[in-house]
Formats: C-alpha cells, structure tokens, sequence
C-alpha cells in the first residue's frame, strides 16, 4: 500500500522562505506552490521550486484567489471563465520556473476557497478541470475526495488525486467543516493521527456527528503554517512508514 503526502508551500515573500518548508519538506512526497496570487512572488517560486527538487519531491501548481490580504480564503464571485483565465495564469507562471530548473510540473491542486467552491459548485469545476487540461492533459488535478472538482477532471480525461486532509474534520456528505466553525480543525496530533490511518487503511473517516463516512484517500494534505507543523509531518511520515504505508507521488 501506498500513499502520497503533500503540502502547500511557498506561501510567502521576498528573497528567503518564510515558514517550515525546508523542516517539512523531507516528510512530504508533493508540494503545492503558491503562484503569486494569494501568496508568493517570483523569488519564492523559484527558490521552493528548487527546493523541491533538492529532494526529490513532485511540483504542483497551487492556484488561488487574488488576495492577498485574506490569504486566497475568502470566497469571491467569479464566473467560470474568469476562473478558467486565473488558473491557466497561475499555472503558466509556475511552469515557467519548473522548466528554468529542468523539472516538469507534475500536479495542479487550488488553494483555499476556490478549492472548497469547486467542491460542490459544478460549474467552478469544469472550468478548472477545463483549464488543467488545456494546458497539459498529462497535469494530475488534485481535488477534495468525492467532490465536484474530481468528477470534472474525471470526465474531461484528467488523472485526478483524491485528498483527504489530517487536520480538518468532515460533515457526514464529505465535505469540509468549513473554517469559520470552531470544530472546523483538529488540534491533537493524536486525533489527526488516528483520522489518517482511518482514510488510509479503512477508507473511512467518523464525521462531526459520529457517523463513519467512506472516502477515497489518494493523497493527504498536511499544512505547513501551524506552531508545530514540522513535528507533525514528522510523526504522519513515520506512522504512516510503522504501518507498512509507502509515502509516494501519485
């Protein structure tokens, strides 16, 4: 058995980088990079590019909403075209540095709200998906497992990941609990432990209600920006590794 751990970097600026990826980063097998929207610049690309490559970890873009204030959380009106423009944009800009350095981009997976909105909007979806493929139909889409943005990307032809997350809790249809609630992140690495291994082995996670809903776990999402997000990384890798569980790209 086999699983793929990514998390999001680069979510910073200027000329260093800010934050945990370089702790992290040996614990992970994907990294999503910030494009320059919700967070990033030109010399943070570059520099988490090659960070990446330093050790061997697959490149995704990491596509959000121009806003930088709000962290690309916020959700915004947009129409299907305006998301189709923003993400080819995003995805080209990235790809530029990924060449730069002779790797290839590997993966697209959007950031924040424009992630959890192509989850149950349809229409958001196929725009996105659309987009992916558009620019390279050999890109995987990472999506939220059981959602909107999987099936879409299933339906144009794209290979698509199915993520779970260690540290949000579900509602019994598979969805996030949406942040604004206050059960909305798991804060014991105990419990976050113990979730992973559920979607992993059991394909199962126990929702907010206490029911066990199925899901399919493709590739779990760590985040990079908590006190002790290093640590954590640390303690999935080698649980996962206890339990007989290959940490690999999709």
């Amino acid at each position: 058995m086999q699983i793929d751990i990514n998390c999001d970097m680069g979510e910073s600026f200027g000329p260093y980088i800010i934050g945990a990826d370089e702790e992290i980063i040996p614990f992970i097998s994907s990294a999503n990079i910030a494009c320059g929207f919700h967070a990033g610049d030109p010399t943070t690309m570059r520099k988490t590019v090659q960070l990446a490559q330093k050790f061997s970890v697959k490149i995704g873009a990491h596509p959000g909403f121009e806003d930088v204030k709000g962290f690309g959380r916020r959700n915004i009106m947009i129409s299907p075209q305006e998301a189709f423009d923003i993400v080819v944009y995003q995805i080209g800009a990235l790809s530029g540095f990924v060449t730069s350095e002779g790797e290839t981009l590997h993966h697209v997976k959007p950031h924040g709200a424009l992630y959890n909105m192509a989850a149950q909007n349809k229409d958001l979806a196929e725009a996105i998906a659309e987009a992916v493929y558009k620019v390279d139909p050999q890109l995987i889409l990472y999506g939220l497992s059981g959602s909107e943005l999987i099936d879409a990307g299933e339906k144009l032809g794209l290979r698509t990941a199915s993520e779970v997350f260690a540290d949000r809790t579900y509602q019994e249809n598979g969805m996030l609990t949406p942040r604004i609630q206050k059960n909305a992140l798991i804060k014991e690495d105990e419990l976050a432990i113990r979730q992973v291994l559920s979607m992993v082995l059991e394909q199962k996670v126990v929702a907010t209600n206490g029911k066990k809903v199925s899901i399919k776990a493709e590739t779990i999402c760590i985040h990079g920006d908590g006190i002790y997000a290093a640590s954590f990384a640390r303690r999935i890798y080698n649980t996962l590794k206890d339990n007989g569980i290959k940490i690999k790209g999709v």
